[in-house]
């Protein structure tokens, strides 16, 4: 008789597996009792204890495991673990919403009477976050307009700054940041790098591994794709020295008492950010994201390496044709060679500009609504990554509540219209731009 072989058990552990393969099975569930395929949807807001003991257990972290689900949930669990996977960090905390993400690791870092520094074209919604919000629990903001001149972050930084903040892909205009030259300025001062990694997603660039500390999406953007949910999540790298910065950062490299162990103690270097996080500032504030919207990312991630190629692809045949156009006065993009930061979307995105981009209508504010208002293809929207492709204008919108000096200097100008280019063919995109340039 034929013995029968072996029945191996499903394989939990994905290291060294490719991307592809990553995105769709790293981080799952492997006890469901019902031998579910698909990560169930845990619609629970608590979680039962055993004992006496084990309560005080899961509330000390001294047994890791679901306590509120305003600190984490089952479904949620597993699309953290897969964004920290393919980011390469040590562990992700998943939140509401991108600026939520934004939020809560920047209040987590810089407290009242203390400064961060950032880049000064970021996206409009956190710059205003930074301006307004973040002013008012007394964190000040130091912008920096020469984001690749290491001698401009030098000069920005000072004893009160804790953390500094860039994007791999400004929006709306992809000028690009030099990753590396800002990590090494900001070591040399032990202050944490927090990158924004919406636009790009780690299927494109993964800023760990050019020296970030940590990594924040809006992954309502490209990790979802579908336009369908809202969420956030922040990417701990795990390799901060948060021992040698302990004076900087007390609440997560010290000791409250003798019975609490630091955040750093109890987590280790590689997951004390991730712990600290989802124990202090999100426990606190309470940015919960619902479980149904982290399902809804986990089906998104699924598929974000074949999405980010095509978004890619119509990305540079869409600004190739706007940048030939004679109704077009800019393009910026940095994947035409003609753009001032062209060498560094060669050596961090491999020769492409983004998914994201703007370009300047001649005729100014009238040119610009004459070209927006006759699309038909692309959506008048608000938003970005997703599969549809969006426009919007971001002097009278992203950046309307800005005064006329800093979106000059920011470089919005009343002709200029944002595109996030989706995923429809290519020709119908063109000939959609085509026919509103005509009317213009």
């Amino acid at each position: 008789m034929t013995s029968r072989p072996e029945v191996r058990p499903p394989r939990g552990d994905w290291t060294g597996a490719g991307f592809e393969t990553r995105q769709i099975h790293a981080g799952e569930l492997q006890d469901d009792p019902s031998g579910a395929r698909i990560t169930p949807v845990y619609l629970t807001g608590a979680y039962r204890f055993d004992s006496f003991d084990h309560a005080h257990e899961r509330f000390a972290g001294i047994e890791e495991g679901p306590v509120y689900s305003r600190h984490g949930n089952p479904t949620n669990g597993v699309a953290e673990r897969r964004v920290a996977d393919l980011e390469g960090g040590s562990g992700a905390v998943l939140v509401a919403s991108g600026t939520a993400a934004i939020a809560t690791t920047m209040l987590a870092l810089a407290g009242s009477g203390e400064r961060i520094v950032s880049q000064s074209s970021i996206y409009s919604g956190t710059r205003l976050l930074f301006e307004r919000t973040l002013a008012r629990a007394g964190v000040a903001t130091d912008w920096v307009w020469e984001p690749r001149d290491a001698a401009a972050w030098e000069e920005a930084i000072t004893p009160a700054t804790r953390a500094v903040f860039i994007e791999t892909i400004p929006n709306p205009k992809g000028d690009l940041a030099d990753i590396g030259l800002v990590t090494r300025v900001a070591e040399q001062h032990g202050l944490p790098v927090v990158v924004d990694n919406t636009v790009a997603t780690p299927a494109v660039f993964r800023p760990i591994e050019h020296g970030a500390h940590i990594v924040v999406h809006s992954s309502t953007k490209y990790l979802s794709g579908h336009g369908a949910a809202l969420s956030g999540v922040v990417v701990d790298g795990g390799v901060f020295d948060w021992s040698a910065a302990a004076d900087r950062y007390p609440l997560l490299a010290r000791s409250r008492t003798a019975e609490a162990p630091s955040f750093l103690d109890r987590f280790g270097r590689s997951r004390a950010f991730e712990g600290y996080l989802r124990f202090t500032t999100v426990t606190d504030l309470g940015p919960a994201p619902s479980p149904w919207h982290g399902f809804l990312l986990q089906q998104g991630m699924e598929t974000l390496s074949l999405r980010m190629e095509r978004h890619l692809a119509n990305a540079r045949a869409v600004a190739e044709y706007l940048d030939g156009h004679p109704r077009v006065a800019a393009v910026d993009y940095a994947g035409l060679p003609s753009h001032p930061d062209h060498d560094l979307a060669v050596r961090h995105l491999g020769g492409e500009g983004g998914p994201v981009f703007s370009f300047t209508v001649r005729g100014g504010a009238d040119g610009a609504r004459r070209v927006f208002d006759t699309l038909t293809v692309f959506s008048r929207m608000t938003n970005i990554g997703d599969v549809r492709s969006m426009v919007l204008h971001p002097a009278t919108t992203t950046h309307g509540s800005f005064d006329d000096e800093t979106n000059r200097r920011l470089g919005v100008e009343p002709g200029m219209l944002r595109l996030s280019i989706g995923l429809e063919t290519v020709g119908d995109l063109i000939a959609d731009l085509a026919a509103a340039l005509d009317a213009a």
